[in-house]
């Protein structure tokens, strides 16, 4: 049931009498918020073809690739995410038969994912849902989209993202 406020606004309101720098802790909880309301809705879009986004992002990931497989170190670095995060994401996609694990031929310590025939599948059925869906940001158009990631940018470059 929707607010006949918004609460972002009166938290911002609360926070000037208190702290400074109200712009920030309004643009970081609003974009905290729709973090949790995009992800919401993107797992909602997997869900019925048994994915979450993240597992989702690591098959395109695969599919990405020019042999369909990376070892487990290198999709922890490209997805941005902990090594045990990566782990778990391949051992559940196993599990579904998305993917397979295989010793890396060249490294004795490393563990290769590879995609399956019916990841690739799943992959192009789950986009597909992705794309009608306009990957849960409808209420933007176009420019307002590219505007969005700009906006975003320099926040990645200075984590050191890139």
């Amino acid at each position: 049931m929707a607010l006949p406020f918004d609460p972002i606004d009166e938290a911002a309101r609360q926070w000037g009498n208190h702290w400074d720098r109200v712009p920030a802790m309004h643009a970081v909880t609003s974009l905290m918020r729709a973090h949790q309301l995009v992800i919401g809705r993107l797992d909602a879009i997997l869900k019925p073809h048994g994915l979450t986004f993240a597992r989702y992002e690591a098959l395109v990931l695969l599919v990405f690739s020019s042999r369909g497989s990376l070892p487990l170190g290198k999709m922890g670095e490209r997805l941005q995410v902990h090594p045990t995060s990566v782990t778990s994401i391949v051992r559940r996609l196993e599990a579904a038969g998305l993917v397979v694990r295989t010793p890396h031929p060249e490294d004795g310590r490393a563990v290769l994912a590879e995609i399956t025939e019916e990841g690739r599948a799943l992959v192009e059925v789950a986009t597909k849902a992705l794309v009608e869906s306009d990957f849960a940001l409808e209420a933007l158009g176009d420019e307002q989209l590219r505007e969005l990631s700009a906006l975003l940018t320099p926040i990645r470059k200075a984590a050191g993202d890139f």
